[in-house]
């Protein structure tokens, strides 16, 4: 599995599964399906998805100014009737 640094960039991103994270600088977005079978490939899973979780938390407590919230990433944005 490929590693993924939580957001250092806008463009990397991993997949678990049929789970993607899609890293961002503001947001890490994750989407899709992982089934965590009760075998060896659900333990693999399970503890690639937890390495990313816990990098994540650890990055988001060592913020010092961490603000409450952030904008989402796809949020729609007012502009000026060009034909008005």
């Amino acid at each position: 599995m490929a590693s993924l640094k939580p957001y250092a960039d806008d463009a990397a991103s991993v997949q678990i599964g049929e789970m993607t994270l899609e890293n961002g600088r503001d947001c890490v977005a994750v989407y899709g399906n992982l089934d965590l079978t009760r075998d060896r490939a659900g333990l693999a899973h399970a503890r690639a998805l937890k390495a990313v979780l816990e990098e994540i938390v650890r990055i988001l407590e060592a913020e010092p100014h961490l603000p409450s919230r952030v904008p989402p990433p796809n949020a729609p944005k007012q502009v000026k009737n060009p034909f008005a």
